[in-house]
């Protein structure tokens, strides 16, 4: 899926900051399950200089075959954080063939102002091309 690189080396997360980004977009892929410490030591942040650079910030989500699941811990902490920037989020792509996933994306994506969109892994170049709108 391209070059990835953790955000910090001294954190074992499952969380990878994709390097190959269109300017303007943080794109990263989960790898197994999320936790909330993922969260807050790796998306919060990558969120948070993303929107340093560019606000509203565009983000391309990849949660390909090696990811397994969210915590619950991990949900909440979405959920915070999410509805508490909401006016902070460019467009959202979510990259990811788990059934759940695109179907909640769908679901709740009148809440992105700038638009939220479900790729199939296989289209990952076409959800970064859609996120750098």
């Amino acid at each position: 899926m391209g070059a990835a690189t953790p955000v910090d080396p001294e954190v074992s997360a499952v969380i990878e900051v994709l390097e190959d980004m269109p300017d303007g977009v943080v794109g990263v892929e989960a790898i197994g399950e999320v936790t909330s410490d993922d969260y807050e030591k790796v998306l919060i942040p990558t969120f948070d200089a993303g929107r340093a650079q560019h606000d509203p910030v565009n983000v391309v989500f990849v949660a390909g075959p090696r990811f397994t699941g969210f915590s619950s811990g991990a949900l909440w902490d979405d959920t915070k954080y999410g509805f508490s920037h909401l006016k902070g989020w460019g467009r959202v792509a979510l990259v990811t063939d788990v059934d759940w996933m695109r179907h909640l994306t769908h679901a709740f994506a009148w809440l992105s102002p700038n638009g939220m969109k479900v790729f199939p892994t296989s289209e990952l170049d076409a959800a970064k091309t859609w996120a750098a709108g």
